[in-house]
């Protein structure tokens, strides 16, 4: 009876975004099938909005099935016996975008491997103490030596370690945009670029992509109307579209960044997963800052992204904003990357995932052949327009009842209303069986009829 959803970051009409958070949660698993909701005057006193919002998105919860009536009791989440079944046990989770991990990849072969070769040349307890925020000189170097690959021209003096790409955003964001300011990004982008706008206070202005990418004449109109002097991007295998944006494409973006004195925050956790293409900050390396993380194609525990900045003062700079807020990469498991940055462990898990990936790709393909989506053959995710007799809210609780969670495009929508589909992360299942099993879950609520015909 406590249910109070959060509505201020969402798009549409009040009533829609209840119904939205409603199916969200139960998708996520926060409300339970026979769970009692608030009264209608209850939500409303809550929310700060009208009764007459609240019953109607009652009404339209009712309608898509998400919950049910009792008369003289209220409210529930929907529960009726041939209504939404138990939850499978145990739930598959392809909501968070993980890489896979296949044998091959052996990490915790590995791990133990290189934790009795640290221990052999120094304690493990010389790692657990403070150290340089951003990363050892050495430590550095390695990381720079390793990037050549991606950004020949990277030195030490230019890259930082940071723990993680989340809290590297974060720190970015209170350098380059100062309170109330902007930053241009695509109209569906990395909701953890929206959770750290949200908490700096800065807005998220969308700017139209198509299908290779933001478009630079319409990155160079947005730059002209907003005050806006940084743009965040994610040009290979973007979450949650999953385009990659060509080099001729990357080219023209870093022309209309130097043309219009924009900042570049590059986000490229899949690079290594798609080798080939250069990252847009190589065209305009004076602008640029780099955020190449090996969450998605190692590991996300790891917590190391390595992140090249313009120069040698900024990277002080930036590791200063790293000591307020986060201190340093955890130092054990910078140690650990670093040696298999080294010897060619990285490599080779890298490949290992990429063989993975390309297999579960595959997957996917055939469970949903006859449906409309995009994919990138290495990449983690699918992403899936849904239905127009579906909502994606209410076709995600749908699947839930199934047990089978995803993320619906509310989640990645800057501005403008969400588009109607979801992303599946098909690296998040345990292994290629479980995740078949989903994809027929999947498969057969895509070809079930209409919600107020389907048994669900």
């Amino acid at each position: 009876m406590d249910w109070t959803p959060t509505i201020s970051d969402r798009q549409g009409p009040l009533y829609q975004r209840i119904v939205n958070a409603l199916a969200d949660d139960i998708a996520s698993g926060r409300l339970h099938q026979g769970q009692a909701l608030p009264t209608h005057r209850a939500l409303a006193t809550a929310l700060g909005v009208d009764l007459t919002t609240v019953t109607r998105a009652y009404t339209e919860a009712r309608r898509q099935g998400l919950t049910e009536a009792r008369v003289g009791r209220g409210t529930f989440v929907r529960s009726r016996p041939g209504t939404l079944r138990a939850p499978a046990s145990p739930g598959i989770d392809l909501s968070m975008n993980l890489p896979p991990q296949p044998a091959e990849a052996d990490l915790d072969g590995r791990l133990a491997k290189a934790l009795s070769e640290i221990r052999a040349e120094q304690s493990l307890a010389a790692y657990l103490t403070y150290q340089q925020p951003g990363g050892t000189s050495a430590e550095r170097q390695v990381a720079a030596e390793w990037l050549h690959r991606l950004f020949p021209a990277v030195g030490s003096d230019r890259l930082v370690i940071a723990p993680g790409t989340q809290p590297a955003l974060f720190c970015l964001l209170q350098m380059l945009v100062p309170t109330g300011g902007a930053v241009l990004t695509e109209r569906l982008t990395y909701p953890g670029l929206k959770a750290a706008a949200a908490v700096a206070g800065i807005t998220l202005i969308g700017v139209e992509s198509d299908a290779d990418g933001l478009k630079p004449a319409a990155l160079d109109r947005a730059a002209r109307e907003h005050a806006a002097k940084v743009v965040y991007l994610m040009p290979t295998i973007h979450n949650p579209t999953t385009t990659t944006m060509p080099a001729e494409r990357r080219a023209r973006i870093a022309e209309v960044v130097r043309k219009r004195g924009l900042t570049l925050i590059e986000d490229d956790p899949y690079t290594f997963l798609c080798p080939g293409l250069p990252p847009v900050a190589t065209f305009v390396p004076e602008r640029a800052y780099l955020a190449a993380s090996l969450s998605k194609c190692i590991a996300p525990g790891f917590r190391t992204s390595l992140v090249v900045v313009p120069d040698s003062a900024i990277a002080a700079r930036f590791c200063t904003t790293l000591r307020a807020t986060v201190q340093m990469p955890a130092p054990l498991m910078a140690a650990v990357v670093t040696r298999w940055l080294r010897d060619g462990t990285a490599d080779e898990i890298i490949a290992a995932i990429r063989t993975e990936a390309k297999e579960r790709q595959t997957l996917a393909r055939n469970a949903l052949a006859g449906h409309p989506f995009t994919a990138h053959p290495n990449g983690h995710h699918v992403w899936l327009p849904i239905p127009d007799r579906w909502s994606a809210a209410g076709f995600a609780a749908h699947l839930h009842g199934r047990g089978l969670a995803v993320v619906t495009g509310e989640a990645f929508a800057v501005d403008g209303p969400a588009p109607n589909a979801i992303r599946i992360a098909l690296g998040a299942a345990r292994n290629r069986m479980q995740l078949a099993k989903a994809l027929e879950i999947l498969s057969e609520a895509l070809n079930a009829r209409a919600p107020s015909e389907a048994v669900v």
